[in-house]
């Protein structure tokens, strides 16, 4: 098999070979045919939130085709679609995870790449790679109906944003705002558009206007824009903050009205300053949200398949991956990078 890998921080991504594993017991043997590009990957690869461990295999948006089947898998047979995400492994047995809650697991969920193994000094490798062995309960059912290239993002950019949404009770009539248009907030204006909710997109780019309407958002802001701002002070129930970049929380509490909620997906590399009054006025609250568990992700995807719900992509050959993450950092993309892994054969 071949895969993508980094050996220290800020060196390019170069290409390696090494043994095919051989799935055990419950495990699945996935042909990799599409990973998506995270902004996540880019945080660990230039090891800007820490504990980065090197060589790094990054991707955890991951789509493919069953290989092979460990003796003890029930869920898969060769040939059929599935899908990793975020997570690979988790305790199973303590208080979240026994309420289908693992990215919150007590122990610490096991990350696709860059984390240790559980009971083992093994580090994980991701999808940035022609194959992977998960386990069955990790992996997912794919629809056929929808196109596997777009499917991708949905493991973590569509499970990321379908989660805290569905927390916060969004539905028919309630006033959602997207801050951000980037992988996250675009899915993010997708699903609560098929709620029912009237959406707003704000961002720092008039330009995203025509596509933020196009997504189905029913109104645009421009955060700078201070008077058009205050228009919507108290206005909306729900807030999905996708800024992956520093910024100030208190514009956006403002804009919440009674017990609104900021829903916190965006991962900035410094911490966000919050002004209390902003947060006692309306009885607001600030509300982090970390992906989703196995049976919620695999709902998120068969709610997909129902509503012909996809990313919006630009495929790559994995050779353009440096390229890919310079241009992301320019906001270069529309709206997710996906990487095509038959370009490694």
């Amino acid at each position: 098999m071949k895969s993508a890998r980094i050996t220290a921080p800020n060196e390019p991504l170069s290409i390696s070979e090494s043994e095919t594993p051989k799935p055990q017991g419950d495990q699945v043997l996935v042909k990799v045919g599409s990973v998506g590009v995270c902004h996540s990957d880019l945080h660990q690869i230039k090891n800007e939130w820490g504990g980065s461990q090197y060589p790094m295999v990054p991707g955890h948006e991951i789509v493919g085709k069953v290989l092979t089947v460990g003796t003890n898998v029930t869920k898969f047979k060769v040939g059929d679609l599935a899908g990793v995400g975020v997570m690979v492994d988790s305790c199973k047995t303590c208080k979240t995870c026994t309420q289908d809650l693992e990215q919150y697991c007590e122990e610490g969920f096991v990350g696709t790449y860059n984390n240790k193994e559980r009971n083992s000094d093994k580090i994980t490798m991701g999808g940035y790679s022609t194959k992977i062995v998960v386990d069955e309960y990790y992996t997912f059912k794919i629809a056929p109906t929808l196109p596997l290239a777009a499917v991708a993002p949905l493991l973590c950019a569509g499970i990321t944003t379908y989660s805290p949404l569905v927390y916060a009770g969004v539905k028919k009539g309630m006033k959602v705002a997207v801050v951000g248009l980037g992988g996250l907030g675009h899915m993010g204006v997708k699903f609560a558009v098929s709620f029912g909710a009237e959406v707003t997109v704000i961002s720092t780019s008039p330009s995203k206007e025509a596509d933020a309407k196009k997504l189905g958002a029913t109104h645009f802001l421009v955060s700078t824009d201070k008077e058009a701002m205050s228009k919507y002070n108290s206005y909306f129930d729900v807030i999905l903050d996708a800024i992956s970049a520093n910024h100030d929380y208190t514009s956006y509490l403002n804009l919440l009205g009674i017990d609104g909620k900021l829903m916190v997906v965006g991962l900035p590399i410094e911490s966000p300053k919050v002004q209390p009054f902003s947060l006692v006025t309306n009885r607001r609250s600030v509300i982090g949200s970390c992906i989703g568990g196995m049976k919620e992700t695999q709902e998120m995807l068969d709610y997909c398949a129902e509503h012909n719900i996809v990313s919006e992509i630009e495929v790559i050959p994995m050779q353009k991956i440096n390229e890919a993450y310079d241009r992301m950092l320019k906001g270069d993309v529309k709206y997710r990078f996906v990487i095509d892994l038959a370009s490694l054969k």
